[in-house]
């Protein structure tokens, strides 16, 4: 249900403790004394039936029996009583509760699937069970057993573990870090990350969001819910558990290489969101956080009294991928100026161990506008020669006092010793400070790397080429042959046939039963004076080397028959068990100056298919030179992934040899991706090795591994797909009401040029109806809002004239992220009104509504706008007034099933 109810979680009028007691130290008695001690401004009561009254309050026998209907309730009951307590609540229709306990076990016949029957009917929204409680500061609610409440701030924490929720907080408490909120998810039964996510996102009062992960149970649900969040803020993520030896049983290379951590490391990074390692990373990150907003780039300034720490502050810069700033001339003459004739003249700048105030004044100024630098770090030694406190104020003063391109630009500071005035002066002045130059370098770059990540979520990505079509009816006749024969892997034969149908360059492949077949097969190759390869070919022996299952480089039918021969000989006296088909005879592939790659797909429990890429060759796992993505990809999420190997910088030219074409092998990535879109039986793909030089790609070696397809998520689409690829199937050709034909499709990323010449046609006052207010420039942001995606829950249909390319309208529908409503929106061009353009648009949506199984569509609506609650109405919506706006009203449609044969 996303976000629904979880207003009355973090801001409730009114709350019960269910199970409060009077036995010191026990969690009900702590739960109400921290209800209490935060000040809760509505009422408050007490349900226990055993005692008349607790601390003061009186109690209430039952929920009932309190005499009014508590909007949030917290749970501190046994755990045998928790269903039964639960069901009470919702059937006197109270919104939300938290169950701090634990114990309800998990999976059919538990507690835990007793408590949920007893929430789910009437939408009751559950948090836990087993978890430490929430607080939201705000509110003055601290429905928690922790020791300390948490300080009102702008930073949500969410945690799957009530220890982490609980360092976070003290650690906030001595740092004077406070939250929007803080959430203990415990069990997650029924709020998880993405509903939570949902939440945060549009939270006026949270600037940041912090998360603590261990698993995660709903992957599209998480990365839809995520990639939102990440484009409205900050979301910084640490995971336990990362060296989980998770891929020690796949079959392939690429499933090997494809860890559970490198995952979960590939989904954070395709949805925007900032990973650190480790809670003081995750303290650092939330640090920077509180102060600084952003930044505009990666070139950072160093300035200093003391020499030695600043060359170890831009040694870290380095290590972490930062650019250390390069001074102009200018500012160097400018700071020549004003400080002694043995400062560095470079950065770091050292202004020396007696610089007093005025010295931190000028040299700041100076870096500040220098246009090669993005952010300052400045710092402090403490010496007999110079006062802690006046270079602080210093500080302070100029960026009190700067202006212009200058004051966008964040400062960070680090003073060492124990100058804790200084330290606070700082803090006062909204200047994140740190314990070492290590730790502010680090925070730099968390706010360097998160500004990548909301780049690379707004950027359009390049087409395909037009003549890439892959032959999915060829590719699943493959897959449909060796379902057929129960077959786990495809022979090479159909490999070749499925690479075939995707355009993926792979050596040319014949079948021998035995040897003299063999050095028949290998008569054509030899005659052009090609040498030859001989492989064994078996279903249960998947890496050759093993069983010395591979001769290459004959040149003679002699040579090959000898091959074959042994080939065959040493595969049944190694894997007597095996079934031995024969071998395969290819050509020799010689490209004298080819880079050895992997690439291939692999599949995660969690996540569903995942695209490998690495640096190939038979000692592949040793080397474990690799990165991961999640499909679908595009031509730049596939460069972004070959960017991340080691590999990479070998693909480019050296010395006599020339750069490797990056380019096929991009597309080659982007090919596996539509192949695991279009085939979802495929458990696993590998190609060891990709041969890449300068004029393109080939696999030498490939394997296909099918598996029965076990769904990961619910409603249509791909069913394992945790980002769900564009939604093809929703292309069409429509006729208007005058018999014109018109195209239909989703929207694509880069649609961005076909938006802007749209609203060209739409009059400042249609865009006030469909916006709500004035909209007088169209960002990239903007539009990016609007072609940028996540198929997951969002569809825009945009209508095309197809002789012009032209855009008549679009419809849009955002789905919650349980799919059970949906928002639209719409808007046609001004001067195509009364042709019908609307109510296709209009039917289709509702026709897509269908398709993913949602139960209600609704909407806001200006109530001037006559003309669209006018349609609505024709279409079955209910029009209502809108509660919380009288210049609105809400349509809503509910929806029923799909009519048959639609």
């Amino acid at each position: 249900m996303s976000t629904y109810g979880l207003g009355s979680v973090f801001s409730p009028q009114s709350v019960a403790v269910i199970g409060a007691s009077p036995r010191e130290r026990s969690v009900g008695r702590i739960v109400l004394r921290n209800l209490r001690e935060a000040d809760f401004t509505g009422p408050l009561g007490v349900v226990n039936p055993r005692h008349r009254e607790i601390d003061g309050i009186a109690t209430a026998a039952s929920i009932g029996a309190l005499g009014w209907v508590p909007e949030l309730v917290l749970v501190t009951t046994p755990a045998a009583m928790v269903p039964r307590v639960v069901a009470d609540a919702a059937a006197a229709g109270v919104r939300a509760a938290v169950v701090i306990t634990a114990g309800l076990g998990q999976g059919p016949g538990s507690l835990a699937e007793e408590l949920a029957h007893a929430a789910r009917p009437s939408g009751l929204r559950v948090i836990g069970p087993n978890c430490l409680g929430v607080m939201s500061p705000h509110a003055r609610l601290n429905a928690s057993f922790a020791a300390h409440p948490a300080a009102a701030g702008d930073l949500a924490l969410v945690s799957q573990s009530g220890a982490i929720a609980v360092g976070m907080v003290e650690w906030g408490l001595a740092r004077s870090v406070g939250f929007s909120a803080v959430v203990s998810m415990g069990d997650a039964l029924d709020v998880d990350f993405g509903d939570l996510l949902d939440h945060f996102a549009l939270d006026q009062r949270t600037r940041a969001i912090l998360l603590y992960v261990e698993s995660i149970r709903n992957a599209r649900k998480f990365m839809s819910a995520a990639r939102a969040a990440a484009r409205a803020k900050p979301v910084v993520v640490v995971k336990s558990g990362r060296h989980a030896a998770g891929a020690r049983a796949a079959a392939t290379h690429t499933g090997a290489l494809a860890g559970s951590d490198a995952v979960y490391d590939a989904a954070f990074r395709r949805a925007g969101l900032l990973r650190v390692h480790s809670l003081d990373e995750l303290f650092a990150a939330a640090e920077t956080l509180r102060h600084v907003r952003g930044t505009p780039g990666r070139r950072l300034g160093v300035l200093t009294n003391g020499g030695g720490v600043g060359v170890l502050a831009v040694d870290t810069l380095s290590d972490l991928g930062g650019t250390v700033a390069t001074l102009s001339d200018q500012t160097i003459a400018r700071l020549d100026d004003v400080l002694p004739g043995t400062w560095s003249r470079a950065n770091p700048v050292d202004i020396v161990g007696d610089a007093d105030g005025a010295r931190y004044t000028a040299a700041l100024e100076a870096m500040l506008a220098d246009p090669g630098t993005d952010a300052v770090l400045t710092m402090n030694v403490p010496t007999a020669l110079s006062s802690a406190s006046e270079a602080a104020d210093a500080v302070v003063d100029v960026l009190g006092r700067r202006r212009g391109r200058a004051a966008e630009k964040p400062v960070f500071a680090v003073w060492l010793g124990k100058e804790q005035d200084a330290i606070d002066t700082l803090d006062a002045a909204n200047v994140p400070t740190y314990a070492t130059e290590a730790e502010a370098v680090r925070g730099f770059m968390y706010l360097v790397r998160n500004q990548e990540a909301q780049d690379a979520l707004k950027e359009t990505p390049p087409s395909l080429p037009e003549d890439f079509a892959p032959d999915t009816a060829a590719a699943q006749a493959v897959i449909a042959e060796a379902v057929a024969a129960g077959s786990e892997w495809l022979d090479p034969l159909q490999v070749a046939r499925l690479f075939a149908a995707y355009d993926i360059p792979i050596t040319p492949v014949v079948y021998a039963a035995d040897a003299e077949a063999a050095a028949n097969a290998a008569e054509a190759l030899l005659a052009r004076g090609q040498a030859v390869v001989v492989k064994i070919l078996s279903p249960d022996i998947q890496h050759k080397s093993d069983v010395d299952g591979v001769r290459l480089g004959l040149v003679s039918a002699e040579a090959v028959r000898d091959a074959a021969a042994g080939i065959l000989q040493r595969a049944r006296e190694a894997r007597p068990d095996a079934r031995i088909d024969g071998v395969t005879v290819q050509p020799m592939v010689v490209r004298q100056k080819a880079r050895e790659l992997i690439c291939g797909i692999a599949d995660d429990a969690t996540f569903g298919p995942v695209i490998v890429f690495g640096r190939g060759g038979t000692a592949v796992e040793v080397i474990d030179d690799k990165s991961l993505a999640l499909p679908p990809l595009d031509l730049r999420l596939a460069h972004e992934l070959i960017g991340r190997t080691r590999v990479s910088r070998i693909l480019k030219a050296y010395r006599d040899v020339p750069a490797a074409d990056t380019d096929a092998v991009a597309l080659v990535l982007v090919k596996l991706a539509q192949l695991a879109a279009d085939l979802p039986q495929v458990g696993e793909l590998d190609i060891n090795p990709l041969l890449a030089d300068r004029d393109g790609v080939v696999a030498v070696d490939a394997r296909v591994r099918i598996a029965p397809t076990v769904p990961l998520h619910k409603g249509p689409g791909h069913p394992r797909f945790a980002v769900r690829p564009y939604p093809k199937e929703w292309e069409r050709a429509i006729a208007l009401a005058d018999g014109r034909e018109v195209f239909v499709r989703p929207v694509r990323p880069e649609d961005e040029a076909l938006f802007r010449a749209f609203f060209t046609h739409v009059t400042s006052e249609d865009l006030r109806l469909r916006f709500f207010s004035a909209v007088r420039h169209f960002s990239h942001e903007f539009i990016a809002r609007l072609t940028q995606l996540d198929y997951a829950r969002a569809i825009a249909l945009v209508m095309i004239e197809p002789e012009t390319g032209e855009m008549l309208g679009a419809v849009r529908l955002l789905a919650d992220a349980d799919f059970d409503r949906g928002e639209y929106g719409i808007l046609v061009r001004s001067d195509l009104k009364g042709q019908g353009i609307g109510w296709r648009l209009m039917r289709l949506m509702i026709e897509y509504a269908h398709w993913l199984g949602l139960r209600v569509v609704e909407g806001q609506v200006l109530r001037e706008n006559r003309t669209m609650i006018a349609m609505c109405r024709q279409l079955g919506f209910q029009v209502r007034p809108d509660p919380d706006d009288t210049t609105l009203v809400r349509v809503v449609l509910p929806i029923g099933p799909l009519p048959p044969g639609s």
